[in-house]
């Protein structure tokens, strides 16, 4: 069965020549030419992957993908932009992208990004990524976390760097790792904002005062959860 590719870009020459590069390669594509068609689109047809513009006539990118996110945690969608700041890229993530390709790009780049979220997202959908953390259970497919019944939907951001703490629980994470794992590349512009989302992964835990996530000064973070057989 084809993949599914919902291509959404309101420059037609350009949705052109990217859908017909994506039908050679075997995928299953379906265009749309703003941000209400796309969402549309998605609701009527579904997809395996959404690539698609930020900034678009009626309805833009970010706003297409947050009310995809509300139908779908677990869809990988590619934002295309011509901005590049740390502040643009942390909204996209944050919204839920999976990745971000600037404006011009390369067909070959898109394909590449393209078919390792798709082989990723055919891997999850065969594992049931779930981690027990204390009290909580951290779903990393659906970005959440339960405790005491209670459901609990993190950030794409905070659900990127929390399973790779908990894939090494008990032992520290170098920062440079969570920061190429969430944003591509260690900068340091990047440090303040990876505190933040650790932050907020604190105040996630904080049913529970058996689980820290400690800060190693000068290398990074490391989850752990208190032996609760030790107090």
């Amino acid at each position: 069965m084809k993949a599914k590719i919902l291509f959404v870009e309101d420059e037609r020459d350009l949705s052109l020549i990217v859908c017909d590069t994506l039908r050679q390669e075997g995928y299953d594509v379906v265009a749309a030419f703003d941000g209400i068609e796309g969402l549309a689109r998605y609701k009527t047809e579904g997809a395996d992957l959404i690539v698609a513009d930020v900034m678009m006539p009626r309805l833009d990118g970010f706003a297409m993908a947050k009310e995809i996110r509300r139908l779908s945690g677990s869809v990988p969608i590619i934002f295309l932009t011509a901005k590049s700041t740390i502040d643009d890229v942390e909204e996209g993530f944050d919204i839920g992208a999976n990745d971000y390709l600037k404006k011009p790009f390369e067909l070959r780049e898109l394909l590449v990004r393209s078919k390792a979220l798709l082989r990723n997202q055919m891997k999850n959908r065969n594992e049931n990524i779930v981690f027990h953390i204390g009290g909580y259970l951290f779903d990393a497919n659906t970005q959440l976390l339960t405790f005491d019944g209670k459901e609990t939907v993190i950030s794409n951001i905070e659900s990127r760097i929390l399973e790779k703490l908990a894939i090494s629980i008990g032992r520290t994470v170098d920062a440079s790792e969570l920061m190429i794992a969430v944003w591509g590349r260690d900068e340091m512009s990047n440090r303040n904002s990876l505190h933040g989302y650790i932050h907020k992964l604190r105040r996630a835990f904080r049913h529970d005062p058996d689980i820290s996530i400690i800060n190693q000064r000068g290398f990074g973070y490391m989850l752990t959860v208190r032996d609760r057989g030790t107090h």
